[in-house]
């Protein structure tokens, strides 16, 4: 009796601090306010510092030499400043890095959904696996559907309820199997998403305020995420077949027939078929103008990393990846009848890009006047003074940095939003005591990833609520947090150890991207 009194007791504080971090979530502003605040404070701080006449002096390397730079606080509250302020808000918008390369690529990944492309590939990967495997592909499904942006909250996660069902197991561990991959491992993949240029120009318009010209390619994590989602995959599917699975018991039904899992049709078959002939041929092509020493891709000096075609060109090809086989799939299933439809999936996908392009313009002026006022170099000259005073320029500190973004995450959801704020700040810090704005934006991408799972203000957790409540009607937030705390903290356990691994041994992070400057 002691002991279910003193579980009752942990699990009503638990639910208690699951109310906080609701209730002070939910009372932040919209991200676009937080944005129009903070380039609000930028503006006034500029003042401020600008009248007090603050001034950092810093060693930069420039061709081979190192040279000292002084860096003075401007002031936007001036007469030139506010001038700027208007004249350069259109310019700070469409010069944004983030903005184009997003929606270049999201208009492939929108053909390949709108064909139905994305959905009939992730059925027939969950079923045409063995029982015993089920759980590592769902798992895995999930982290490599985030390609395709937030196709896998609203495909794989109900899917993946349904498989577990179809093989006599409980549909939440599937729901949760699901939600971990396509969450909690967010930032892992094989291969080039949208969030890795999303986040690589971000972090390129942090790293020029330190390092002007610095370029950031979308593929500067990319060994490191490859790693990580086999890893991701391994600890999720022990943490649902030994702590998840056995906690939730047997399913008893919930008095109502189970959906049965829809098997690929013939016409969808047939669409998988030439999507994979059309993909290979893709790829054929553009290896053709990368592999040979001369070929058309690769850089005037026959580089393939530096100022190549293919490097400057990834986002239009990461496109040309979804939209040639999205095409050649609807073809053949019939779901593209002519040129109008593959537009019409185009325009779809744009269209659900209003709410980034309203956070892109707040954002692109944030990040715009931090930089026109040299207060980002100036706090990461200081902050760099005082980390390396303290002595915490190793692992503990890039440590205690995935853990405040990983606690910023739980009030903040958007991935975007969060390292607009963050990388003006952190990326030239880093920068200033060695570290490469990769390896920082590495340090991000794994704490922001881990916590998006117990996060109540991510975008889609109501959605995943309401797929559980299928299956169980009194599941709740609490409920489906509790389920995933162990995913959370095993992911970010394993991660950073991974993390320290690669640290240790001085691993490159992806193609030409390394831990230090």
């Amino acid at each position: 009796m002691s002991t279910k009194t003193a579980s009752e007791k942990k699990s009503g504080l638990f639910n208690k601090f699951l109310d906080v971090i609701e209730v002070v979530g939910n009372k932040l502003p919209h991200p676009v306010t937080l944005f129009a605040i903070f380039s609000l404070a930028v503006i006034i701080i500029s003042a401020f510092a600008g009248s007090a006449g603050v001034t950092v002096e810093y060693e930069r390397v420039v061709g081979g030499e190192a040279e000292m730079v002084t860096v003075t606080a401007v002031s936007l509250l001036t007469v030139e400043g506010i001038r700027r302020i208007f004249s350069e808000a259109v310019r700070n918008f469409t010069g944004f890095a983030p903005l184009g390369t997003v929606l270049v690529a999201m208009l492939g990944v929108g053909v390949a959904e709108g064909t139905g492309l994305v959905k009939a590939a992730l059925r027939k990967l969950v079923l045409s696996t063995p029982a015993k495997l089920i759980t590592a592909v769902v798992v895995f499904a999930g982290v490599m559907s985030n390609v395709a942006s937030d196709a896998g909250y609203v495909v794989l996660v109900p899917l993946g309820a349904l498989v577990f069902a179809s093989f006599g197991r409980h549909p939440l561990a599937g729901l949760a199997a699901a939600f971990a991959g396509v969450s909690g491992g967010f930032s892992a993949n094989l291969i080039v998403g949208t969030l890795d240029p999303l986040l690589a120009g971000i972090t390129q318009e942090a790293a020029g305020m330190f390092q002007p010209g610095y370029t950031v390619d979308a593929t500067g994590n990319w060994y490191f995420m490859m790693a990580s989602t086999f890893l991701v995959t391994i600890v999720g599917t022990i943490v649902t077949e030994r702590i998840v699975e056995p906690r939730l018991g047997e399913f008893k039904g919930n008095g109502e027939e189970l959906e049965k899992i829809e098997q690929v049709t013939a016409a969808e078959s047939k669409g998988l078929r030439w999507a994979g002939i059309a993909l290979v041929a893709f790829i054929a092509i553009i290896l053709a103008g990368v592999v040979p020493a001369n070929g058309i891709l690769r850089a005037e000096d026959g580089g393939i990393l530096a100022g190549s075609a293919f490097m400057n060109g990834l986002i239009v090809i990461i496109a040309l990846f979804f939209l040639i086989p999205g095409v050649a799939y609807g073809v053949a299933a019939g779901t593209v009848k002519s040129d109008k439809d593959v537009a019409n999936a185009m325009g779809k996908a744009m269209s659900t890009m209003g709410g980034y392009l309203v956070l892109a313009f707040v954002a692109s002026q944030f990040v715009a006047y931090f930089s026109w006022t040299n207060l980002g170099t100036i706090l990461a000259v200081k902050g760099a003074e005082i980390l390396e005073a303290t002595g915490m320029t190793g692992l503990p500190m890039l440590i205690g940095f995935i853990l405040v973004s990983g606690f910023i995450n739980l009030f903040i959801g958007s991935a975007s939003a969060k390292w607009a704020i963050m990388a003006p700040v952190f990326v030239p810090m880093l920068m200033a005591i060695g570290y490469s704005p990769e390896f920082t934006q590495l340090a991000y991408r794994i704490g922001d990833s881990t916590t998006n799972i117990i996060s109540p203000l991510m975008s889609y957790f109501a959605v995943i609520v309401a797929f559980a409540q299928k299956y169980d009607k009194d599941t709740g937030i609490g409920t489906i947090i509790s389920t995933m705390i162990p995913y959370s903290l095993l992911f970010l356990v394993g991660w950073v150890i991974l993390f320290m691994v690669w640290f240790a041994i001085g691993l490159p992070l992806g193609p030409g991207a390394f831990i230090r400057m």
